[in-house]
């Protein structure tokens, strides 16, 4: 608050010798006659309205001869904001030196701020000269100064604060219920028959569908901007305004067809595509403040399946794993789209990603090198675990095909290794996680007993009130951080429970890739969490190459094989990969 007024009152010396050199010219000026409603205003009847509001002062400046006067109205506006459109203009005339008068109903329709009504009547209205009059709290500046005006804005703000409690109550029960608290998404619309309801846009759920397609292929979301604008697909805005659906905010890009990667960003991580609702996404931290902030994710409400989904949940579940949280270098145009392996490969040797490069005098040969190579990137790796990306594209190719051969013709010996595979490491993962969990809940009641007794100390004197502060902010950063670490292992200690249905759905996919001829995208990322990649062992011409293949749910398999199965394959002219599974002994 101090900071606004030493803003305001830099400000002073401009306004008032434009104020003076109006003054010269005349002293009778505007009457401004200014109203302001807000939704919270509704509770203490009509006499609140717009419209009375105008009868009443428009009358009140008629008796009193006070003549030009002139509307200026805030409908819709809370008290506690003063950025509000109808007042700022009126500020602004003031500024100028056109307005003399101001007169408002009561002190409320100024604001509900005490300490910024204060301002405006002790400070700002006497310093420009303007006569300022309240009806029917029957304050007048030209009589002196009101000694219950201020008593009476305490009471206002008092008012604003109860009834935010009460907006914030009523929303925390809906919100509670399941009923959604924000509008509808790009692809949703409210149900003529209940607005407390979605449903399905046809046109819009289209673009949703084929976004997270192409997310699904591969393509960055830089990618898909560029796709979306090349075929003339209108942003969520321009396209809410061209079917006269009304939304808050304004189209602040001037061609209505180009996409930005943020906006595919915020669509591809909409939950609400696999029909959930989610509230409490943001929160505001004071009435005065209408700023919303980000909530944390504990505190989020979800209700699944409420709506039609637009989305499948798996696809969706995957996209946030494979796609978003992944940030991906946008192709260059002259080497065409990326690789179907980018993001999945890894330098085994120091855990670094593999980047996708193309021959700089072949175009024709693209291949993968560890990013952190010391020769290339000043890195600290040792070697540069170059592969060929038609090599790996062939070597997974082939490793899949054994891998649905051997479920084909030992489906039960393959469900075995499957269960006892899953089982393990969810019985090591839990075992983990049960041990943090029961480290972090300890330490957080020790730390409420902590704080509780370092309170004592201060009160008793044994604590300086410097010390004291020092050590409760200290205590108190602590427990958010493991508060946040409590929500995230109770999260992960759910998701452990599911890998059962995780086995499930790692046989289906399995299933669905012997029906493919070739691989694709979506399988890929589908069957495939990541790729160890070694580095080169032997020649130049004949040599071998290790590559360890993690599987999405259930991590790396041994799959029993003899010595002389062996596999080839042509990935290019004059040059045959031969792959060669890990032995293990049937």
């Amino acid at each position: 608050m101090i900071l606004w007024q030493q803003k305001m009152c830099a400000r002073l010396p401009e306004r008032r010798t434009t104020l003076q050199s109006k003054k010269k010219q005349d002293k009778a000026g505007i009457t401004a006659l200014y109203c302001r409603l807000s939704r919270d205003d509704g509770v203490e009847g009509d006499s609140n309205s717009v419209a009375n509001q105008k009868k009443l002062l428009k009358r009140f400046a008629k008796e009193n001869g006070l003549s030009n006067t002139r509307y200026y109205v805030d409908d819709g506006y809370t008290g506690t904001n003063f950025e509000r459109p109808g007042f700022q203009k009126m500020i602004e005339d003031i500024d100028l030196g056109y307005i003399s008068t101001v007169i408002v109903k009561d002190l409320s329709r100024l604001g509900r701020r005490y300490d910024m009504v204060g301002y405006y009547m002790d400070t700002y209205f006497p310093d420009r000269d303007v006569r300022f009059i309240a009806v029917n709290d029957n304050i007048d500046s030209d009589e002196g100064e009101s000694e219950i005006a201020p008593f009476k804005n305490v009471l206002n703000e008092f008012y604003a604060r109860d009834i935010s409690k009460k907006c914030r109550s009523s929303y925390r029960i809906r919100g509670s219920t399941g009923e959604p608290l924000a509008p509808p998404p790009y692809g949703y619309i409210k149900s003529p028959d209940n607005p407390k309801k979605w449903v399905i846009d046809p046109e819009a759920a289209q673009v949703v569908r084929d976004i997270f397609k192409m997310a699904l292929e591969g393509k960055s979301n830089e990618t898909i901007a560029r796709i979306l604008q090349e075929r003339k697909v209108l942003i969520p805005m321009a396209y809410w305004q061209e079917k006269g659906i009304r939304k808050g905010g304004k189209v602040t890009q001037p061609n209505k067809y180009k996409w930005c990667k943020t906006t595919v960003t915020k669509i591809l991580t909409q939950q609400e595509y696999c029909g959930d609702i989610i509230n409490f996404k943001t929160y505001s931290k004071s009435y005065k403040n209408k700023k919303r902030y980000d909530n944390p994710k504990e505190n989020w409400v979800i209700f699944k399946d409420v709506h039609e989904p637009i989305i499948n949940r798996d696809d969706f579940e995957l996209v946030q794993t494979l796609v978003v949280k992944t940030k991906r270098r946008a192709p260059k145009q002259e080497n065409g789209e990326k690789n179907m392996f980018c993001d999945f490969l890894y330098c085994a040797d120091c855990g670094s990603k593999l980047w996708y490069h193309t021959n700089t005098t072949n175009k024709e040969i693209h291949y993968f090198s560890c990013s952190n190579y010391k020769k290339d990137t000043r890195g600290n790796c040792e070697t540069r675990h170059y592969i060929r990306a038609d090599a790996i594209e062939q070597v997974v190719m082939l490793e899949l095909r054994r891998l649905a051969k051997y479920l084909e013709s030992h489906e039960e010996e393959f469900a075995k290794l499957l269960a006892e595979k899953t089982n393990a490491d969810m019985l090591a993962e839990q075992k983990t996680l049960e041990t943090e969990l029961n480290r972090a809940t300890a330490r957080n009641k020790m730390l409420t007993s902590l704080f509780a007794k370092t309170y004592e100390d201060n009160v008793s004197g044994k604590l300086s009130d410097e010390m004291y502060m020092e050590l409760s902010h200290k205590y108190e950063v602590e427990r958010l951080e493991l508060k946040t670490k409590i929500f995230e292992y109770k999260e992960r200690l759910a998701k452990n429970s599911e890998m059962e249905q995780n086995k499930d759905d790692f046989l289906k996919a399995v299933r669905k890739f012997m029906d493919m001829d070739s691989l694709t995208a979506p399988m890929l990322r589908e069957l495939i969490d990541h790729i160890d990649v070694y580095e080169k062992e032997g020649g130049k011409k004949n040599y071998t190459q290790r590559i360890v293949i993690y599987y999405r749910f259930v991590g790396y398999l041994e799959l029993p094989t003899s010595e002389d199965e062996n596999y080839k394959a042509n990935t290019r002219k004059g040059v045959d990969v031969e792959y060669i599974p890990t032995v293990k002994s049937a």
